[in-house]
């Protein structure tokens, strides 16, 4: 007798051993053809797994997160089933669900083309609708080793090679078509319905660059049809909202080859960029925190007693100077302790809070390069907080108050909570940690957050909190950040003393709002389309003059608003009206102001809001208090 509890507490006995999918046969018709897996004891199953003793089971559906993984992993290996009836020369390599859908890598002899991809495509269907059966089997590994050279899959062979000699392998075979894979799948290839092939790239041979280039072709599965519209809908917005295309667009930066991963900005990007240090600069006067600047290159045995060297050694540019080694600094933490340290800090000082617009260095792949997303060469609104460990919980409070504040400003109201804990490889005392991740958590509760927990993702030396941002199309990206950290400075010596008298070690919490200025531009960009507000816009005023006759009176127009600090700029060419209203219409500035003899001989302006809106004649004072009324509301027009 095997006894079955379902997820809603209830139990079913059967006489002996019985599958996933009997079971849920049992319960009814509906649910055998909607099961994708199951799940056993928290392990995800396929729906062939014989279950010989009591357990708990729940019969995962394309409605659960886990049947929608399952899918997009079934169905990278339709793809590869589609490629090998297609391209029979083509070698399969490896093919992993990713965020939104899979990629399978290919070695073929010619790059494939988006007219293959759209063969490939076709061919998927088709052999999704012959609903052939996915079935499982083990092999021990030298038969399989054995087995796909014989198939030419070398590739493949040499995957399993590296598995222990001693361990069994399983396969999956769908129609004409078996592959390596731990599982699980859906039971038929006709539960893959709603797929499409995205794009093809290179990639190299297990992610090493001495090795041979493969073709990696990615697409995207959802349960539904609707999904894969909305989702397809979103990609087609992000590609208009792409910041690389518009900051081409708005002539706002530049990417150049003499110098990969960094960021040439031109003047109107450098408002932009002003418009933002600028506006956290305030931030950090007004919450307490003192401005400082360390160095960019510090030395390599600095980064040895952090831990920082043995941890991201591979990311670290370095350089030497008279037979001494240096490291430009991936990161300002250890800068800030040395500043702490110098002179005697009591008790009375703390909270201490540091502030930097540091610039730092990583040496990303060049394949991970992003535009301004993803640099080598970025700066950060940076902070340090040392504090005593009664001072944690209300700083962290502060803080998470202080971040969703800013985040208004720029326009995003809807954040992500997440507490990161201990990695497996750390730092310090599981004491400490227990009173780091304690803060956090108990800090978002008091804020009145709700948030997810990411087990072991924490940094070495401690937990955090991460603070995603959801943009105006659904895309989330994390940015803010909080760290509590006991070990730092007792790595780096640093202490304050207690109004005991005695040397105790303050607590360092490592705090980001936008993170990488850089990044938190390009979201920026993305998130309005390149239509910034009036408050962040590089020009915020265009005055426009219809002939040469009204040129004199919009010139002193355009030095009243400057006067006034305002980012105004002017075109006086002799070109008709229209034409110079649809230009800068087009590089989304949010005020044109229109001047003809009327408006001159009135003392007045004719003033268009960005997106057409015609608000008409009004007094040059008017309308620059209600410029001014918009820039200190930052709303967008």
């Amino acid at each position: 007798m095997v006894q079955i509890t379902l997820p809603d507490g209830s139990q079913r006995d059967y006489p002996g051993p019985v599958t996933v999918a009997e079971v849920a046969a049992s319960i009814g018709a509906g649910l055998a053809k909607a099961a994708l897996v199951g799940k056993v004891g928290g392990k995800v199953v396929d729906t062939s797994f014989v279950i010989d003793s009591d357990a708990a089971l729940s019969i995962v559906t394309a409605k659960d997160a886990d049947g929608l993984e399952v899918i997009r992993h079934s169905t990278a290996h339709l793809l590869a089933y589609a490629v090998k009836d297609l391209f029979p020369q083509a070698q399969v390599t490896i093919g992993p669900v990713i965020e939104n859908g899979f990629f399978y890598d290919f070695a073929f002899e010619r790059p494939f083309t988006l007219d293959d991809l759209a063969i490939i495509e076709k061919r998927m269907t088709e052999l999704a609708n012959k609903d052939e059966p996915v079935t499982r089997r083990v092999l021990p590994r030298d038969e399989a080793v054995a087995y796909f050279k014989g198939l030419g899959e070398h590739y493949k062979a040499e995957i399993i090679a590296s598995i222990p000699a001693n361990e069994d392998v399983s396969l999956y075979r769908e129609g004409a078509f078996e592959d390596l894979c731990r599982g699980p799948h859906v039971p038929s290839t006709g539960k893959l319905k709603h797929f499409k092939l995205m794009k093809v790239a290179g990639a190299y041979w297990r992610g090493d660059h001495k090795n041979e280039m493969l073709q990696r072709i990615y697409g995207t599965a959802w349960a539904t049809k609707e999904e894969l519209a909305q989702h397809l809908k979103m990609l087609e917005e992000a590609e208009k909202r792409d910041h690389r295309k518009l900051g081409r667009e708005l002539n706002l930066f530049h990417i150049d080859e003499h110098s990969p991963g960094t960021v040439f900005w031109h003047p109107k990007g450098w408002q932009i960029w002003q418009a933002v240090e600028q506006y956290m600069r305030q931030v950090y006067r007004d919450n307490g925190y003192e401005e400082v600047k360390g160095p960019q290159i510090l030395d390599k045995g600095l980064w040895e007693k952090t831990g920082h060297w043995d941890k991201y050694r591979d990311n670290m540019f370095t350089t030497e100077s008279e037979k001494r080694e240096y490291a430009l600094k991936p990161m300002n933490c250890p800068g800030h302790i040395l500043i702490f340290k110098q002179g005697i800090k009591s008790y009375r000082d703390l909270p201490l809070r540091y502030g930097e617009f540091g610039q730092c260095h990583r040496n990303e792949p060049t394949g991970g390069l992003h535009g301004i997303m993803r640099v080598r060469a970025f700066t950060q609104d940076d902070g340090h907080i040392f504090c005593t460990e009664d001072m944690i919980l209300d700083e962290c409070v502060a803080y998470t108050t202080l971040l969703q504040k800013v985040y208004e400003d720029f326009g995003f109201t809807k954040i992500i909570y997440k507490v990161a804990t201990r990695p497996e490889a750390r730092i310090g005392s599981d004491a400490s940690w227990d009173k780091a991740e304690h803060a956090l958590f108990e800090s978002l509760r008091r804020s009145g957050c709700e948030f997810e927990v990411s087990p072991g993702e924490g940094a070495f030396y401690g937990p955090k909190i991460e603070y995603t941002l959801k943009d105006a199309i659904g895309r989330q990206w994390q940015c803010g950040t909080i760290q509590v950290d006991f070990f730092m400075t007792e790595r780096l010596d640093a202490e304050y003393v207690g109004e005991d008298g005695a040397r105790h070690r303050p607590v360092m919490l490592h705090r980001a709002i936008v993170g990488s200025l850089e990044r938190f531009i390009g979201i920026l960009i993305e998130e309005t389309a390149g239509a910034l507000p009036a408050w962040l816009a590089p020009v915020q005023v265009m005055v426009l003059n219809i002939t040469d006759a009204q040129a004199e009176y919009a010139q002193s127009v355009v030095k009243t608003l400057l006067n006034q600090g305002f980012r105004v700029q002017s075109d006086l060419r002799n070109e008709k009206i229209t034409y110079k209203i649809r230009e800068h219409s087009m590089q989304k500035v949010p005020y044109l102001v229109v001047i003809g003899d009327k408006e001159m001989a009135s003392g007045a302006v004719a003033v268009r809001a960005r997106g057409g809106q015609d608000l008409g004649v009004m007094s040059l004072e008017d309308f620059s208090q209600k410029l001014s009324a918009d820039v200190a509301r930052k709303s967008n027009t």
